[in-house]
Parts: structure tokens; sequence; C-alpha cells
């Protein structure tokens, strides 16, 4: 179903009317703030006086970075010295008003600040504060540093990928942070569920999140296996089938699959081929079989490949670079992208990747200038407009 821009107009968003204190940095908390605040949440940054280290990544634009901008579109910047008492109190008496509390700090630095959840909880009882680290609170991992591609390294993904790549030894580079975003969501999962458990207590609670356990859900297969002897067998591994000018992926995932690839081939045969009739022994001679794609494949270009093969419903695609892939009409279609603005000027950010029937779901309009929002938000907590613009420190002159 696909949610029309007439119709999401006249909606809110499921979280409209909560506040959320982001007080993340990076990928993974940011990610969790972001997505709270697209469904309808007022989601408020702080932010040392320097600013948040993606706010100085690439691409910058006059200064302002689009990396920054996608993670942290539609919300509200209060700058704060949390080394300061006054900068302490004035977090108190906005978390007095908030909802949510999301933090990614390396455990133990929040309690430092007098501002982890057992002190917090006095002021707020309905406060539900989520902390994301890379192996969870406590516990004798707790304290080390972690960052995505540590992660990958330590949940076991990295050497359990490198099992599935014929003839390498060594683990692959990581470029790709899957580890922040995977445990971005799953904290925003969280969040949900401990807000419906909140509507019928009252109270809120404290959410800790792994970076850890968040990537070693992606291991499905292995980690069962690590538990039991298991026959060593060969497995299907999907890959690319070069064509006459490409690649194609290729998932052979069901009988009727495999059938619709041998006719649409020319190898009709091989259904009843002693080689490839069942699935162990398609499993036992997959090279074989691939190899028979790609004598067929290497004769066609990737449009005339997978337009034979779609005609058929193999699910196949062509290996896309992520331009191609924002260029695809599917995600016009759907509004994949929303055009967003900061003080560089306009670009475009991905929507979260569901629509809802009954509720707003869509990135902000803009990103907000590093401090934008300090004597405003402090002033409604009740301080002073000169305490509020001191507090703000060096953006006090910019407002």
């Amino acid at each position: 179903m696909t949610i029309t821009k007439n119709d999401e107009g006249h909606l809110t968003g499921c979280l409209a009317g909560l506040r959320v204190l982001d007080f993340s940095t990076t990928i993974a908390g940011p990610h969790c703030a972001r997505m709270l605040a697209d469904m309808g949440a007022e989601v408020i940054k702080i932010e040392a006086v320097e600013g948040e280290t993606m706010r100085t990544r690439p691409p910058l634009r006059n200064g302002y970075s689009t990396a920054f901008g996608q993670l942290n579109v539609g919300k509200k910047s209060v700058v704060l010295d949390l080394k300061s008492p006054e900068g302490i109190e004035a977090v108190r008496r906005l978390v007095a008003s908030a909802d949510i509390l999301v933090e990614n700090f390396r455990p133990g630095v929040m309690r430092r600040l007098r501002l982890d959840h057992e002190a917090l909880r006095p002021l707020n009882e309905r406060l539900i504060y989520c902390s994301i680290s890379g192996y969870g609170q406590n516990g004798p991992s707790a304290e080390l540093p972690a960052y995505a591609p540590v992660i990958h390294a330590a949940s076991g993904y990295d050497m359990a990928h490198l099992a599935y790549q014929p003839g390498r030894e060594r683990p692959d580079y990581c470029g790709i942070y899957h580890a922040d975003v995977l445990t971005g969501v799953y904290a925003f999962g969280a969040i949900s569920a401990a807000l419906y458990q909140r509507s019928q207590t009252g109270r809120g609670q404290h959410i800790d999140v792994s970076m850890l356990e968040s990537m070693l859900s992606l291991t499905l297969n292995e980690v069962q296996w690590s538990q039991f002897p298991v026959k060593q067998t060969s497995r299907p591994l999907f890959g690319p089938i070069e064509t006459a000018d490409g690649y194609v992926m290729v998932a052979v995932a069901s009988e009727r699959t495999f059938q619709s690839l041998v006719k649409v081939i020319g190898h009709p045969e091989w259904v009843s081929d002693p080689r490839f009739a069942l699935y162990a022994d398609r499993r036992n001679n997959w090279a074989d079989l691939m190899d028979g794609v790609e004598a067929w494949s290497r004769t066609v270009t990737t449009e005339q490949c997978l337009a034979e093969l779609n005609k058929e419903g193999v699910p196949s695609s062509a290996y896309r670079t992520v331009a191609q892939a924002l260029a695809d009409p599917q995600l016009a279609h759907r509004g994949a992208l929303a055009e967003v603005e900061d003080g560089g000027g306009p670009f475009k950010v991905l929507n979260l990747p569901f629509r809802m029937s009954g509720a707003r779901v869509a990135a902000g309009r803009r990103i907000a200038a590093l401090g934008e929002h300090t004597s405003l938000l402090l002033q409604e907590a009740g301080l002073s407009e000169q305490k509020s613009a001191a507090l703000s420190g060096k953006q006090a002159a910019a407002e």
C-alpha cells in the first residue's frame, strides 16, 4: 500500500507530543533519535559548544555536513557544557518535561555526570532512558571502547561472512557500519515497546542496548551451528552472474525458481538431471549449475538478462551503485527521498522505509544550526533569559 501525499498531509505522527533528549553522537544514537523525530516526537539534541563530531563530516557545503543532516534532520539543538554545574542543572530541568532520553556514551560517563538513570528517575518517574553501548552497561567488557568495525569483528560477523567467500583467508575491510544502524533500529523498537508499557503502568524504565548482541542477531544460522555438531555441507552461494556488459544477482531459493531459471537459460531438461533434480543435488553441484547459467548470461546484456528472468519470475537484479538505486522510479513512487535544508542549502535524505495509513511518517524540513534553540528551550524550562544566554556559550551572540 502506498500512502498518498494528500492522505499523509492530514495526519500527525504517532509520537506527536513526546519530548526526547538526545545526548548521542556519531551514528547509532542519532539514527534512533531521528526515527523518533520522523514519527512526530520533539527531539532536542544536546551538544557541546564545539558541536557534535558529525557536523564536520563530508560532504560539506559552506561548512554544513549533509551526513550530519541525514542523521539529525528535524531535531532542535541546545548547546550545554555538561562539565559545569550550571549545564547539569539545565539538563535536570529539561528532564522534568522529557519522555525519552537517548545516550550512547561509554558506560559510566553519564553516571559521573550525575545524569544516569538512577540520578534522573526521581525527577521524572515516566522517563524512558535508553543507553546504547558497544557491549552493554555492565559486565567484563562494558567499558571497552567500541566502534562499529570493532563490533563487526568481535561479534563473529566478519568471520561468518568470510566463510562465504571461497578462496579468501583474510577478513574483508569494513566500509559500511551495519552495527550502528542496526543497533539504532533496535533501540527505536525497544523505546516504542517501553512507551506502550508506560501507557499501562505510568512508569518509565532504563533500556540497555548492546551493539555486540545486535550484530549477533545477523548471524542466525551461525549462532545455531556454533552450539551443535553440524555436518559440513556445501551451501548455495548467491553471487554475481556475468552478462555481456555487467553482472546480475540471481537468487535460486525455491523449486519453482529453479524450474523457471532452467527454462530461461534453455535447459528445461535439467529439472530431471541427476545433478540438479533435488535440492541436495543442486547444492552439491552448485558450481556446475552456475557455470550453465553464465554460459547463457554472457550472451546477453544485463538489460536483456533481467527482462528474461523477470518475465519468468526469477528474483534478480543488476548490481547497482547507490546513485543508481536512488534513481529507481520505485523510490520516487514511494516518496523515499525527502528534500531538506540547512545553512549550506537544500539536499535529500532518506525517509524511514515504512508508511502508515493512520500516521504521518516523514523527515523534518530542516537541520538546526548549532545551539539554535538553546535560549528558547532553557527559558521554557524556567531559566532567566540572561542565564540561558550565558549557558549557551559561544552561540549566545549568534541567537
